[in-house]
């Protein structure tokens, strides 16, 4: 069953149940206006069918419309599930504010209402210097997105007006991938060139600007790579880099890698690896980071410094998703690592997420795994997910799952 909706750019909605599978609401048809039901935006929708292998549109076909920014969609409550495509882009995080869910993708923030169903993007045409995003969070009051190339830009909800973050700030870099405010109210900022301490979280005030390093550190933060930030029960924080992962308390570092326990063997995840193209083959900077941790003769993609998720849970385990290396759990003595061979759909973990009921889920190249009592029932998109690559999740008010994969977002109910 389809219903053709205006091309949107990116157009609409697909609902379905995981028994019979899901079908289309809306779908992108060339030169199509009939309308059914309200158009998708350009984060949250349905791409047109894939175009031609060179990029070009064939002779005589219409331009695509230019995309809705905002509107208003009709999802049937009475679905397992509901799947919100983004088009070619990948939905790198999902964040929760009271009633609202925002999806951040390489094309922008979509603000999406889920009260209302109503929607809006947020990109460059809205004050945000570059499209791609990283993070979306919240820093007192406000919006925190952490872009790609673009700084970190903080957004007043009622004026809808952004303050932008970058180097000339005090940042040490454009590429921003998390950001964290801790307790005592200081605020961390993981990006590629270090991580910012924001002493008080007053980003107006220069002087209150630190940049850790890993030579500013002595080597105490492992890399300059920082993608993940997490507090712990006792106010320390923890930092997730692609050298392995970090600890910062009352100004002292700690770090742990592979060689101290930080992911699993490469015999034990070799047979397992479903990522054959080593990054390594394609950067300089992924080719040095695997010289310098002996990893230079493994020419798939395994890296088990490198932490990809981060999360500390109420009683003040860490928990690293690494890249290739499958899950580590820290407990403060001892490190205990997840696998395939322990039920894992993946050892790729892009995601960790802990929902309102204290229930850890897994991110995976393959699937997202539920984990209870030291077991993972897995999900795939069988079950509901858009795709099996899962890059991150939240989980609403109301209790349904929002789940991001490479092109959409599936929200599905709890069973």
């Amino acid at each position: 069953m389809a219903i053709s909706l205006r091309a949107a750019g990116i157009g609409a909605i697909a609902l379905g149940t995981a028994m019979a599978g899901a079908y289309q609401l809306g779908r992108s048809n060339a030169g199509s206006t009939r309308v059914a039901a309200a158009a998708a935006p350009a984060g949250l929708a349905v791409a047109p069918a894939a175009p031609p292998a060179s990029g070009a549109l064939p002779a005589g076909h219409p331009a695509p419309a230019e995309p809705q920014r905002e509107g208003k969609l009709a999802p049937d409550p009475t679905q397992k599930f509901t799947h919100f495509r983004v088009g070619n882009k990948n939905v790198k995080r999902l964040f929760v504010d009271g009633d609202t869910v925002w999806v951040g993708t390489s094309g922008g923030a979509v603000r999406y209402d889920t009260r209302t169903d109503e929607y809006k993007l947020f990109d460059t045409k809205s004050g945000l210097l570059s499209n791609g995003v990283f993070h979306v969070g919240k820093v007192g009051e406000r919006i925190a997105v952490g872009t790609y190339g673009g700084g970190l830009s903080l957004l007043d909800a009622k004026t809808e007006q952004w303050d932008t973050y970058n180097i000339p700030e005090g940042l040490g870099d454009a590429f921003v991938y998390d950001v964290l405010k801790a307790k005592n109210g200081d605020v961390w900022i993981a990006t590629w060139s270090g991580v910012n301490r924001v002493k008080g979280g007053d980003l107006k005030d220069r002087s209150k600007w630190e940049l850790h390093t890993v030579e500013s550190t002595k080597g105490g933060l492992p890399n300059d790579w920082v993608y993940g930030l997490a507090e712990g029960k006792n106010g320390e924080i923890w930092l997730g880099t692609e050298g392995g992962l970090a600890h910062f308390k009352e100004g002292r570092w700690e770090n742990w890698n592979h060689a101290r326990g930080l992911g699993a063997d490469y015999e034990k995840v070799k047979n397992d690896i479903q990522y054959k193209n080593d990054p390594s083959k394609v950067s300089e900077h992924h080719a040095k980071q695997k010289q310098e941790m002996g990893l230079d003769k493994i020419d798939v993609a395994y890296n088990p410094n490198y932490i990809v998720s981060l999360v500390v849970d109420a009683q003040g385990t860490v928990w690293a998703g690494t890249w290739g290396g499958g899950l580590s759990r820290y407990d403060g003595k001892a490190w205990t690592q997840y696998t395939v061979a322990e039920g894992l759909p993946g050892n790729h973990v892009f995601m960790l997420h802990i929902d309102p009921k204290g229930v850890m889920w897994v991110g995976t190249n393959n699937g997202l795994a539920k984990m209870q009592d030291g077991k993972f029932k897995v999900l795939t998109t069988q079950d509901g997910l858009f795709g099996n690559a899962v890059f991150s999740m939240t989980t609403a008010r109301d209790g349904t799952l929002w789940v991001g994969s490479f092109g959409g977002v599936a929200r599905i109910k709890p069973s």
